[in-house]
């Protein structure tokens, strides 16, 4: 459980940081996020689920 709310926090802060650095481009690019067709945010979410799987296999094995 430990290194799970650390985990958590970390992703907290990965993204709130560039909400705090450049909020001006990120509300651009949240706008720009919602005109994008479905499958494509799908299959972006997939791949990063993918490569996080990936990462934490590399990582812990």
């Amino acid at each position: 459980m430990n290194d799970f709310l650390t985990a958590l926090g970390l992703v907290m802060i990965l993204e709130g940081i560039p909400y705090f650095a450049l909020p001006d481009r990120m509300r651009r690019l949240v706008i720009h996020i919602t005109e994008l067709p479905d499958s494509f945010l799908r299959r972006t979410g997939f791949f990063m689920m993918c490569l996080g799987l990936l990462v934490i296999y590399l990582v812990r094995r």
